[in-house]
């Protein structure tokens, strides 16, 4: 948000209340409007001051209805399963404790099987994404491998977790990457048009057909395949890489809602 933030203090109440009667003399049209407590939610984010250490945890909005993509509508499969990957990637990053964190693995669950998720995919997928970060010789990998064990096991998996980069900071690396000096624009250049002639001359050897998905085109990568190599079996064009790939269908929301049209973006020396 633009317009809220927090912060945390060991300093006293009237410190604090002193400190923001002055910011509100810095401009008249701005004025802070202070809400002082041991807990306060931010966006997503529940957190909580308890004797002195800051707990976290998954906010979740009392009027929210616990909606997500149904399991019967017409979309890929992938689309399921980076739901419930989401879901888990926030949960470990907002859960400081293992108490939060199984707290909110439940409510995933409920969550999904109210969505008409089947209890063996969601079995599946805690399994296939939590082994990422526990060891498979682990007992309890092979008994229980939806929920976590010991404090220590949640503590690990939770570093490896923050240690990766959010989309986020990935948009942000880019961007600063490409703010270069004067004097390094061109090799920026030169670079940049190898990378895509390379990429370029990849993808030319490729044949690309994409399709809305639908339900009725479950088989319809498998059977492009087949035929792909039935009409082309011992021609040179079996060389060249087939990609059957599809595209979501996009929902009625999508649809009627009016969107921003696009801004055209102005080159560095347009204007004198």
């Amino acid at each position: 948000y633009i317009d809220d933030f927090f912060f945390t203090s060991n300093e006293s109440l009237n410190k604090i209340n002193q400190m923001l009667d002055e910011a509100n003399h810095f401009h008249p049209n701005i004025k802070l409007v202070r809400q002082i407590g041991t807990s306060l939610s931010f966006l997503d984010v529940f957190i909580e001051n308890k004797n002195g250490i800051l707990v976290t945890s998954v906010y979740h909005k009392e009027a929210a209805e616990p909606y997500i993509v149904p399991f019967k509508s017409d979309h890929p499969r992938h689309v399921f399963r980076n739901i419930i990957e989401g879901a888990l990637l926030r949960a470990i990053r907002y859960s400081s404790t293992l108490d939060i964190f199984n707290q909110e693995r439940r409510t995933i669950q409920l969550m999904l099987l109210y969505n008409g998720y089947p209890p063996r995919f969601i079995y599946t997928r805690f399994k296939e994404f939590l082994s990422q970060y526990i060891s498979s010789s682990s007992s309890f990998y092979l008994l229980i491998p939806s929920c976590i064990e010991t404090e220590i096991q949640f503590s690990t998996m939770r570093t490896k977790v923050l240690q990766q980069k959010t989309d986020a900071e990935h948009q942000l690396l880019y961007r600063v990457a490409t703010i270069t000096d004067n004097e390094q624009d061109e090799q920026a250049k030169d670079k940049f048009n190898q990378i895509k002639q390379q990429k370029e001359d990849k993808w030319d050897k490729c044949v690309i057909v994409h399709y809305k998905h639908e339900q009725r085109f479950a088989t319809y990568k498998r059977d492009f395949h087949q035929l792909w190599n039935d009409l082309f079996n011992g021609t040179p064009i079996l060389n060249t890489k087939l990609i059957v790939g599809n595209r979501n269908n996009l929902n009625t929301k999508e649809e009627l809602v009016s969107k921003r049209p696009v801004m055209l973006s102005t080159t560095k020396n347009k204007y004198p």
